[in-house]
């Protein structure tokens, strides 16, 4: 998804010369055309997130639009208080890029699992918070988000679900797998996990419908109200804390909506820091996030 997102990027900052891109001094293999095509597009705040912020915001504000980034936490958590006061305060034109989103830096411990940063960025006003779900998603909605302007947050995964291209569109929920016993939400690449689920399911005659919410804010209501409703068992999958979420999110618009459900389960990391390293596949599973134990849970509650 990286390489995607660069790709749509470069393209970006060809024909607008107000693109800049502000790295927190990473990422310098997958980058590296880019700073040589654009030397005076790019600046490099080194490992200063807050600062990295400040003057992506300090631009945006004379004109630019702005791009910060960094591995997962740091252009986020790290420099908070930026995104709030400068950033979201001000509407300004600067999209936050987090690669490395959920368990996809396993093996370096819980300061790079990025499963908080959603819930957080989803609290800020006004800001867009979208997460791909494949490179051409990532693609996608990069040049969306663009033409949208004002704070965004891009979280980028290093996985892929595996999904067709086809069309998609920035704020608007897609159905990936029809099924009217149960329907999953699910954002970013994990949710190649909830389709290998529904495939297993199919073969017991459980028929799971898969809904990739690629756009957590602003959420598609009515899609997954109308979804929530026709199905009554609802499932959400993601790769970050079960609390404030793209659960959270979920379960807010179907208690506004008032939708009458059987049930309801938020698949994500519990209330507590991940405590295991390993790769992307080994931690899933480990916290109850791969095929199996979404279907497992979906199993119990729709058969039970």
């Amino acid at each position: 998804m990286r390489e995607a997102f660069v790709r749509a990027l470069s393209e970006l900052a060809a024909a607008d010369e107000r693109v800049i891109l502000v790295n927190g001094d990473l990422g310098f293999g997958v980058l590296t055309d880019f700073i040589e095509r654009f030397p005076d597009q790019y600046v490099n705040a080194g490992v200063a997130e807050q600062n990295m912020t400040a003057v992506a915001c300090g631009m945006a504000l004379t004109g630019a639009r702005a791009y910060t980034y960094s591995i997962g936490n740091f252009p986020t958590l790290r420099c908070l208080e930026q995104l709030r006061n400068d950033v979201c305060y001000h509407q300004a034109d600067v999209t936050v890029v987090a690669v490395g989103g959920g368990f996809s830096y396993g093996q370096l411990g819980v300061s790079h699992f990025a499963t908080e940063d959603v819930a957080v960025m989803r609290a800020l006003p006004g800001m867009t918070v979208v997460a791909p779900s494949d490179p051409w998603q990532a693609y996608e909605l990069t040049r969306q988000l663009h033409r949208r302007g004002g704070p965004a947050y891009l979280r980028i995964d290093k996985g892929s679900a595996g999904v067709p291209a086809g069309d998609i569109e920035l704020g608007k929920a897609r159905q990936v797998r029809g099924g009217g016993d149960a329907v999953v939400f699910s954002t970013g690449a994990i949710l190649g996990q909830a389709i290998a689920a529904a495939d297993a399911l199919a073969a017991e005659g459980i028929e799971l419908r898969v809904i990739d919410v690629h756009t957590v804010k602003p959420l598609d209501s009515e899609t997954i109200c109308a979804a929530a409703a026709e199905c009554g068992h609802v499932f959400t999958l993601e790769e970050h804390v079960a609390t404030g979420g793209l659960g959270s999110a979920v379960a807010e618009t179907c208690a506004e909506g008032r939708v009458p459900l059987k049930s309801f389960h938020r698949i994500g990391v519990g209330d507590s820091f991940p405590d295991v390293v390993g790769d992307q596949p080994y931690l899933r599973a480990h916290y109850g996030l791969d095929a199996t134990a979404v279907a497992k849970t979906v199993r119990q509650a729709v058969v039970d």
